[in-house]
């Protein structure tokens, strides 16, 4: 009886993370959809606008700890404003990109699917535990942020390539990271909060290899 008990429990658990896993990846697909659609609407809008959207798509995401246990709905809904905001945000930078060199565009976005896909694989299937890595990625991300104002003042050598090259590393451990704890997870209620850190990680990493491929065409 104790057998069948656990055995029942155990196929429950894993039931409820795949229910996780897909509920957060429609969650991340439709994240996206609303970023497009902010990017899209944002195209003929200055840059200062670009700070309002930031600042608006925070304070959505410090508002989604408070709401996710209260609200599904409000917490998912602050989670597409985090989506149309950021979208409104870097719709200047992505405009620039596009006339500039639209090829590093589509580069970007094709690299930026295959570094998540991988790096997520090898964190949801991987047994070794990954907190130290999402740890020592956290602190490494606030140095990283350091060495971006550093550059704003100073003249570095290869500075910009470096820059992206260690984000892309540093978000390779978080991303393997967030992917670790949406397998362990059952808590459906956290689907919106593990999609936004998943889509940041995307986001993230699009812009660094935006950066690159910018440069070498």
């Amino acid at each position: 009886m104790s057998e069948s008990l656990a055995y029942s429990e155990a196929r429950s658990a894993s039931g409820d993370t795949h229910t996780l896993f897909g509920q957060t990846m429609g969650y991340v697909a439709a994240t996206a959809a609303f970023f497009t659609l902010g990017a899209y609407l944002g195209r003929h809008l200055s840059g200062g606008w670009a700070f309002v959207g930031f600042i608006a798509a925070f304070v959505c995401l410090i508002a989604m700890n408070f709401t996710v246990r209260q609200s599904g709905a409000g917490t998912t809904g602050l989670l597409f404003a985090v989506g149309l905001f950021l979208g409104l945000a870097l719709s200047p930078t992505l405009v620039y990109y596009a006339g500039a060199d639209p090829r590093a565009v589509w580069q970007a976005g094709a690299a930026t699917a295959l570094f998540i896909a991988c790096c997520g694989a090898i964190g949801y299937a991987t047994r070794r535990d990954l907190s130290a890595v999402g740890r020592l990625g956290s602190w490494a991300l606030v140095a990283l942020i350091g060495f971006g104002i550093v550059m704003i003042f100073v003249n570095i050598p290869g500075g910009a390539v470096a820059y992206s090259i260690l984000g892309l590393v540093i978000f390779a451990g978080l991303t393997m990271f967030d992917f670790q704890r949406l397998r362990d997870s059952t808590d459906i209620d956290s689907a919106p909060l593990m999609a936004a850190s998943i889509f940041l990680d995307a986001l993230n990493v699009f812009q660094f290899f935006l950066q690159l491929f910018s440069r070498d065409n």
